[in-house]
Formats: structure tokens, C-alpha cells, sequence
């Protein structure tokens, strides 16, 4: 019998608001899915297709969590976006049924190195030391689609510290979470326990040390973090 050189690590489960477990698998990320905010990354959307770029299941933390301040940056960036957990497996799905998939939905944060993702970004080279980071993808409570619907429109906004820096609708995604999931079907078989974040609008800004971040998106819980300091180990 084979036995393990170390303990695999547990997997991560995020907390659903019935108070059941949502053990994730993985994390897509839409990027670019608001028009202001391609443009505020000099970029123009009428000439963008979809893309995705994925994170590690482990950056997922839940709300109420003090991240570290992460290492090799000088402009950490918050990024408020609607989380769609999936909970059901399917593969080349249609736009029309890809609801049929979704078991809820979150607030979620997509946080940024934003200098190392532009250096990536410029250079032609993968986006990974500046998105996928540890306790990057912080996450709010899970709200089964029985309980709110599938929300095509409706408040997202984020404060720091209390001040708005970003507030959007729903509606203003360019693509809907529909055509997400169609999309990111195509190139992967969705799985129960997968998280798809739908982009970020308008507003991205650094954080400091000591900022609070709280994400707000109507009809959900609000995901809240505190920027700490820098982890020591």
C-alpha cells in the first residue's frame, strides 16, 4: 500500500447561506466585462471577444477576513464582481440552458498586483503572478439561485473605508453570466463546486494597509475584507 509523503491539503469550503459547505474546485475569471472599465485599462470593448484566466481554488477566502498585504507589489488593487457558483456539470452548453447549471451566487473580490499584471501584460506573458495570489479571491456567502433568482441587473458597488469607488449595475456586463457560462463551457466541462467571477466594473483602485473593503451586490451579502499586513512566513 502506498502511503503519502504529506497530508494533502483539506479541500476549501465555502459557506452557503442555508448553511450547508460549497466545496470549491476551481476559478474562472472574466476579464474585461464592463465597458468603462476595458476602457479604463486602455482597452476598447467593441473589439474584445470573452476571455477568462483561472486562479487556484486556495485564493478563495471567506468575508470577514484580514489578507496579508502580498509581497512584490507596490499598487494592490481591489476588484468588486458577482460570483456564479456552479452546481452542475456540463460541457459546450447553450446560452438558452446554462442557468440550469448555476446553484448561486456571490459578492466576490478579484485582487490584483496590478503592477506585476501589467508588466505580465505588456511583455506578451501570463497573467499569474499578478492574479492568482494567495487569499486573492475573497467571497461572501453563497445564495442558492432558489432563494434570489438569477440577478441580471441590479446594484454592485464597492467602498474603501467607507467612500464608493465603484458603483455599476448588473446590466452594464457586456457579457451576460448566461454567455459566461457558454463560453467558458466550450474550452472546459463545468463542475459542481467550480466558481465563475464575472468581471469588475468601473473604479479599480490601490489599497493600503489598514483599508476596509466592503462589495455590495443587491440581493446578496456583502463581502467584507481588511487589507493587513504583509504575511511574515
Amino acid at each position: 500500500m502506498t502511503t503519502n509523503l504529506f497530508e494533502p491539503a483539506p479541500p476549501l469550503i465555502a459557506a452557503t447561506s442555508d448553511g450547508r459547505g460549497f466545496p470549491v474546485r476551481r476559478v474562472f475569471c472574466i476579464g474585461r466585462n464592463y465597458a468603462a472599465h476595458a476602457r479604463e485599462m486602455g482597452k476598447d470593448p467593441e473589439r474584445e471577444a470573452p476571455f477568462f484566466f483561472t486562479k487556484w481554488a486556495e485564493t478563495v477566502v471567506p468575508g470577514g477576513t484580514t489578507i496579508a498585504y502580498p509581497p512584490e507589489t507596490a499598487n494592490f488593487h481591489y476588484e468588486a464582481e458577482l460570483v456564479v457558483a456552479v452546481g452542475k456539470a456540463g460541457r459546450n452548453i447553450a446560452a438558452g440552458d446554462a442557468l440550469d447549471l448555476v446553484y448561486g451566487y456571490a459578492t466576490g473580490l478579484d485582487m490584483t498586483r496590478r503592477d506585476l499584471q501589467f508588466e505580465a501584460r505588456d511583455k506578451g506573458r501570463p497573467w499569474d503572478t499578478g492574479k492568482n495570489v494567495e487569499q486573492s479571491s475573497p467571497l461572501g456567502l453563497i445564495h442558492p439561485a432558489t432563494e434570489v433568482g438569477h440577478p441580471g441587473s441590479g446594484s454592485i458597488r464597492l467602498t474603501v473605508d467607507g467612500e464608493v469607488k465603484q458603483d455599476a449595475d448588473l446590466a452594464d456586463l457586456i457579457w451576460s453570466v448566461p454567455e459566461v457560462i457558454a463560453y467558458v463551457s466550450r474550452f472546459y466541462r463545468l463542475e459542481p463546486g467550480d466558481l465563475i467571477y464575472t468581471g469588475t466594473p468601473a473604479g479599480v483602485g490601490a489599497v493600503q494597509e489598514g483599508d476596509t473593503i466592503v462589495v455590495s451586490i443587491a440581493g446578496l451579502s456583502n463581502c467584507v475584507i481588511t487589507v493587513g499586513a504583509p504575511a511574515r512566513d
